[in-house]
């Protein structure tokens, strides 16, 4: 195998030779799968093919080679030549031997520049000597340790609704009634209450612009006795005069509040062509239900006909056969059911957003807690939406969101011993997703990734930020592949991490340009050491240039950072971070 230097190899060999008196052991060659070594999740772990050449190990002795990362020692390596003894792994005097060698120890910060060398003893007897230190290679990538803190909080959402459908029918029901058999309406009804109710709704909503009527529904029917054919021609005119009698009262209300015809209008315009005819002939339903509301003695008498026969004339000459009872039914169910019903169908129009806004400041309690929740959306500053959210726990302190939200303007603004206890409140009044995802986030900035892990899967229904944030637990833990699934689409610089630590480096590239760091120090910075990666010197200088612009002190930590080894020695590369 051809001895080369470390520096531009992925894989490299060393020989050291061992400087005794006598020889008991010749060249070994080290083979390493990675120049420099790596942290990968919290520890860096080697590969090491030791080769021993023919007549390398004294057929008597035993060699202790340990490699050392800086003051790190992993576990030693020991052989032995075909006459030891010992438990060390044999090592034929002829043709020699080859064993491979894997090991782990943690990564701490003073790795970082340290250099891989082996070093040891080598015994025949009593004899021993000390092999020769020698580097194997150097260390250590870090890369890894770029990763962000840039967790997705997620706010719980308010229900807030601009505009609802809502129905006016008065304090008691709004209702035309009428004589039986007779469609006319009556001078008397229109003096009625509920008729002075509907008339003070329909003028206040002219002027109201949180008032808009969309339908006034006249729905009529007829009492269950008679033909049918007659009864459903009576409940169409009732409806229809009834019809005629509130387009008078209408024309009456917008005489009276002077309403102008807009220029090239050609009429004015009026709630009248709001109104809707509901004819719904003989009211069968509304009879049961009276009837089981009274008292009379032979109402389950009654109700039971009702139900013995579907056809209603049947049924109306089964009641006419309980003279007695009939005459009770004429007197105090029917005549309530000869009536038009009227309801104005609007739209509730909410405060505008203005609106809201100034009366989050001037008088927050008139405001119910999805306006509030909503309001917080509408600024962009974090001390708005902080006092907008305590709001909402002041107002309403068993709603979950206002806790969480808090907590989420908290962790915003980096204040995570603040945040903790408002997401574990919200929790506590009500386990949910968001919650759950908010404390993951806590626990893995704190260094529990494991109980961040598990707050993570247990709220995976709250979306899509959910993944994000095990996907950074990916990238601490070393699983890359891992970590690009769950960030999805997002274009973030941790994906681009990702993506570089798996050596997808034009993906990686796609994403930092489509991100928010694609001009940044840090992603101007990753970019570099995707051109040191593919060994693109352009690519490397141009991006590391523009990332000490930005950044002064990444100068520092480029002179020093192995995934710049290669081009240490590179005059370009030199006058950046000299």
């Amino acid at each position: 195998m051809k001895r080369q230097s470390y520096k531009g190899l992925a894989a490299f060999t060393v020989a050291t030779a061992l400087l005794t008196g006598c020889k008991l052991i010749g060249d070994v060659e080290y083979t390493l799968d990675k120049d420099p070594v790596e942290m990968h999740g919290d520890s860096i772990k080697v590969n090491i093919t030791v080769k021993v050449p023919e007549k390398g190990l004294n057929k008597k002795a035993v060699a202790v080679i340990t490699p050392m990362l800086g003051d790190k020692a992993f576990q030693p390596i020991t052989i032995q030549g075909q006459k030891a003894t010992g438990n060390g792994q044999t090592i034929n005097f002829k043709p020699g031997g080859t064993i491979n060698y894997t090991d782990v120890i943690p990564y701490s910060s003073d790795l970082e520049n340290a250099e891989l060398k082996v070093t040891g003893t080598v015994t025949k007897g009593k004899k021993e000597k000390a092999i020769e230190e020698k580097k194997i290679a150097d260390g250590t990538i870090v890369t890894p340790l770029l990763v962000q803190n840039d967790d997705k909080a997620i706010l719980a959402q308010d229900q807030f609704v601009r505009t609802t459908e809502e129905a006016f029918t008065g304090s008691n029901g709004i209702q035309v009634n009428f004589d039986k058999a007779k469609a006319n309406v009556k001078s008397s009804e229109l003096k009625q209450s509920d008729i002075k109710e509907l008339e003070e709704f329909l003028t206040a909503s002219i002027t109201n612009p949180k008032v808009a009527p969309k339908s006034i529904q006249l729905i009529s029917y007829a009492s269950p006795e008679g033909e049918v054919g007659k009864n459903s021609e009576l409940a169409s005119d009732r409806a229809n005069n009834t019809k005629d009698a509130l387009t008078k009262i209408i024309a009456k209300i917008e005489k009276g509040m002077d309403i102008q015809v807009p220029k090239g209008q050609l009429a004015a315009p009026t709630m009248s062509s709001l109104i809707q005819t509901m004819p719904k002939g003989e009211d069968w339903n509304g009879f049961k239900k009276a009837v089981e509301a009274s008292n009379l003695e032979d109402k389950d008498l009654i109700i039971r006909v009702l139900s013995m026969y579907k056809d209603p004339n049947q049924r109306e000459e089964e009641i006419k056969k309980m003279a007695k009872t009939y005459k009770k039914l004429e007197k105090d169910i029917l005549p309530p059911l000869r009536r038009t019903q009227i309801k104005v169908v609007y739209d509730k129009i909410g405060w505008s957003d203005e609106e809201l806004k100034a009366l989050s400041t001037s008088n927050p309690d008139t405001l119910n807690v999805e306006e509030l929740l909503f309001t917080a959306t509408l600024y962009d500053n974090l001390d708005e939406k902080m006092r907008l959210y305590k709001e909402v726990v002041r107002q309403y302190p068993e709603d979950w969101r206002g806790h969480n939200n808090v907590g989420v303007i908290y962790y915003m603004q980096n204040d995570l011993s603040s945040a903790k206890p408002y997401f574990e409140k919200a929790n506590s009044l009500n386990e949910n997703a968001i919650s759950l995802n908010n404390m993951g986030i806590l626990a893995r900035q704190n260094g529990d990734r494991v109980k961040a892990a598990e707050l993570f899967n247990s709220a995976l229904s709250a979306g899509s930020e959910v993944k994000y944030n095990l996907g950074i637990i990916d990238i601490q833990n070393g699983n890359y592949e891992e970590a690009i699934a769950n960030m999805g689409s997002e274009n973030t610089f941790n994906k681009a991490l990702a993506q570089v630590l798996n050596k997808d480096y034009d993906a990686a590239m796609s994403t930092l340009d489509a991100s928010a760091d694609a001009n940044t120090a840090l992603g101007y910075y990753l970019k570099a050491i995707i051109g040191a990666r593919q060994n693109n010197l352009e690519l490397l200088t141009n991006n590391l240039t523009s990332a000490i612009a930005k950044d002064s002190s990444l100068k520092a930590k480029a002179a020093k950072d192995r995934e710049f080894i290669k081009f240490f020695d590179n005059a370009a590369f030199a006058a950046l971070v000299k």
